[in-house]
């Protein structure tokens, strides 16, 4: 960036427009109070606005006027948040905002190690037809078929063994197990899927 020269062809020294901020600071907090018509919210304005042109100094062209620059970044953050705002919804009572929660993470994790642990206390034959009318989606036909016992063997494994699960998991009649993943849940599930 070039400096202006002086009427004798020396280089003028410019003043750095950090420097000049300070200056402009009544002029900004009016200008927000017009906008925002409330005080504590035309501080965060001022501040917000100081904020952008300190970090955005480099965009600033010397010698050009820095109170309308500085006069638009404000006007252009009101009117950002303000556009931002329009979209919100207001929730006062929370009722909304508990609609949208999710359980942590951790609570998914946790209830798979228990699944897995109740899993693996089952009998062989038991996790083996689970796992093939469950989670692998096999018909009791077609589990029936691959391990060479009746239909109905099949049906009273899968079955028994979903009982014993929720013993293990400690589910009472109609309580479902927190599901963290299709597979467990075709596990549990009372009606397993048909192909």
């Amino acid at each position: 960036m070039a400096r202006p020269a002086e009427a004798d062809g020396t280089i003028a020294k410019v003043a750095d427009p950090k420097d000049e901020l300070v200056q402009h600071l009544p002029a900004l907090r009016a200008f927000a109070l017009s906008l925002t018509r409330e005080g504590a919210a035309a501080d965060d304005l001022v501040q917000d606005t100081i904020v952008k042109a300190w970090t955005n100094m480099d965009k600033f062209q010397v010698g050009t006027n820095l109170r309308a620059w500085l006069f638009t970044i404000l006007r252009n953050t009101f009117y950002s948040a303000r556009r931002k705002t329009r979209r919100e919804v207001s929730d006062t009572d929370g009722i909304h905002a508990a609609r949208q929660a999710t359980r942590p993470e951790h609570d998914g994790r946790l209830a798979m190690n228990d699944f897995r642990v109740a899993f693996a206390k089952l009998p062989d034959e038991q996790r083996e037809a689970l796992v093939m009318v469950g989670a692998s989606g096999f018909s009791y036909e077609e589990a029936a078929e691959m391990t060479g016992v009746a239909v109905g063997t099949v049906k009273s494994r899968a079955n028994r063994g979903r009982k014993r699960l929720a013993e293990l998991l400690h589910l009472k009649d109609g309580e479902e197990f927190e599901m963290t993943d299709r597979a467990t849940m075709a596990v549990m599930a009372n009606n397993p899927v048909s192909r």
